[in-house]
């Protein structure tokens, strides 16, 4: 992305730089899928004290196994993350990292992530401070179900959001007979493929937990072949 050199050219002028999004545009100006970025690696490196840092976009996203003190928010939103981005933010040393949230989107797009690309992340070893974790718009969503259910970064989450995706009843059965969930705040579940009986068995074993099951679907009515809420 061509403002990416630039900041970095500059950033001896930008000293109190603490937060930044990438690819900030809406839909009218052009589709998700459409925004092109580069490697973001020299971007974290040049600003050691970035808090924050959202991405829009993931066509052409890579960011290498590097370590960053300051960063608390980490933030991507694709309709197709390449699974190096997966590996590479797992693989990434964040010590102050508070907030992760990834939309993987679909291989059509880009989005050639699998849950083995993961495990790093569900590890939680070099992301300590976490508190925060969206693993969102995923088109396998219950394979992601099983894995959180014995991983142990879920143990340290205040929320955890498997929205936008293809939740099932099967990811729900191994949220429920996996690991305790009730210490969590909020289990965000928004556009959903969960049976009634479903729902009523989740918010009734967390019942101090907002369980958000907004946005229901059926895959006999609502047969998209990639299940996510954005491919686009």
């Amino acid at each position: 992305m061509e403002v990416v050199e630039p900041l970095i050219r500059n950033a001896d002028r930008l000293r109190a730089l603490r937060s930044l999004f990438l690819g900030a545009m809406t839909f009218e100006h052009c589709e998700l899928s459409w925004i092109q970025h580069d490697d973001i690696t020299p971007l974290l490196e040049a600003f050691p004290k970035l808090e924050r840092l959202e991405v829009r976009g993931s066509q052409g996203l890579k960011l290498r196994p590097m370590r960053h003190e300051s960063l608390r928010i980490l933030r991507y939103e694709g309709a197709g993350l390449p699974a190096e981005v997966v590996r590479g933010t797992g693989e990434c040393d964040l010590p102050a990292l508070e907030h992760l949230e990834l939309w993987f989107g679909i291989d059509h797009q880009g989005g050639d992530s699998t849950p083995a690309d993961c495990a790093a992340i569900l590890s939680g070893a070099r992301l300590p401070s976490l508190r925060h974790l969206g693993l969102r718009n995923c088109p396998f969503t219950d394979e992601l179900a099983a894995d959180l259910a014995h991983a142990p970064v879920v143990a340290r989450l205040e929320s955890l959001s498997l929205s936008m995706g293809s939740l099932g009843d099967a990811g729900a059965e191994a949220l429920l007979s996996g690991q305790p969930l009730t210490h969590l705040r909020m289990l965000h579940l928004d556009h959903h493929y969960l049976s009634e009986a479903m729902t009523a068995r989740l918010t009734a074993a967390l019942p101090e937990t907002d369980v958000v099951l907004t946005d229901a679907r059926d895959r006999a009515t609502d047969p998209s072949w990639d299940y996510v809420a954005v491919g686009e």
